[in-house]
């Protein structure tokens, strides 16, 4: 083809709606030219000039600045579950559970709806540890925090009535279970009374699917919940203490699970501390910020990344 040369110092465009088009090809069809000369990539989408700008002539991309795009996240955000209290002490409570995944949130309530997040924005991330033991009332856990979604640690088991929180803790025999929180959505459900019918024992943590037993000591149950593939239980109380000298059982780490309540001084479970789990379209990548753990692993067309400790900060590109 011959190369038709302008030799004019102007080109006047501007009666031209459209846009001027650049010759376009492979990047095996790129040829060695003159210095100077633009293409389309069809590749790369990329515009790319002839440049010897580092010493040796080549194809080089123009600098394009990056935009924000927009991407639906599904989540499931649990707390840090309470501690199990002493003397016959109310089981823990679990911590809240809240999900945009199907299977619904702790509490009875619905599936929330997904985020629709961007690119190249920071996001907050913080895992809720589990309520530490005591003598006398268990710690309730810790909020865990996706962005502007936060669930609420489970409340601590009573050495009297029991705590408030994402589910609330049992009570202390003869006491009150606390109560489950309702704001910014119902978390779990209430943590059982205390009771002594001829042996006395603490009533059983409020658990994501249902409530702790005035009865029998035993724990709220815990949500299934599939968001990684499989389904995993989270979100279960802690049983109440019993007279017998039992002790309690701790909540697994990264369950949210409450801490089982025990009758002597010493022996009370802690809480499980909680997760945070993200799952997103397999075309982005997720950069994971200083003080925090997490692992990213595909499921189908997603990619689905797990956090287990820490507080700090991601993107996703």
């Amino acid at each position: 083809m011959a190369t038709t040369k302008v030799t004019t110092d102007v080109i006047d465009m501007s009666g031209n709606a459209g846009g001027l088009t650049w010759v376009k090809g492979t990047a095996a069809q790129r040829t060695t030219t003159t210095i100077g000369d633009l293409r389309e990539d069809t590749d790369t989408k990329r515009t790319q000039v002839y440049t010897d700008q580092t010493g040796t002539a080549e194809w080089r991309n123009l600098k394009e600045s990056s935009v924000a795009a927009p991407f639906t996240v599904d989540y499931l955000v649990v707390a840090g579950g309470g501690a199990g209290g002493s003397y016959i002490g109310g089981g823990g409570g679990a911590g809240g559970l809240r999900t945009s995944w199907p299977g619904g949130s702790g509490g009875g309530g619905s599936s929330e709806t997904s985020l629709s997040l961007t690119t190249l924005t920071t996001y907050t991330v913080e895992v809720g540890p589990g309520g530490a033991i005591a003598s006398g009332a268990g710690n309730s856990g810790v909020n865990s925090i996706f962005h502007n979604i936060e669930s609420t640690g489970g409340g601590g088991g009573g050495g009297g009535n029991g705590l408030s929180g994402g589910s609330g803790g049992g009570g202390q025999y003869f006491s009150t279970g606390g109560a489950a929180v309702t704001s910014p959505v119902v978390q779990g459900f209430a943590g059982g009374n205390g009771d002594s019918p001829g042996t006395s024992f603490g009533g059983g943590g409020g658990g994501a699917d249902s409530a702790g037993s005035s009865s029998n000591r035993n724990a709220g149950t815990a949500l299934s919940i599939s968001i990684t593939g499989s389904p995993v239980d989270y979100a279960a109380g802690g049983r109440g203490g019993i007279s017998g000298s039992t002790p309690g059982a701790n909540g697994p780490n990264n369950t949210g699970n409450g801490g089982g309540g025990s009758e002597e001084g010493v022996g009370a479970g802690a809480g499980g501390s909680g997760v945070v789990i993200l799952r997103y379209p397999n075309s982005y990548t997720v950069t994971i910020g200083a003080g925090l753990t997490g692992t990213t692993a595909t499921d189908g067309s997603d990619k689905v990344t797990t956090f287990t400790a820490g507080t700090g900060t991601i993107t996703f590109s």
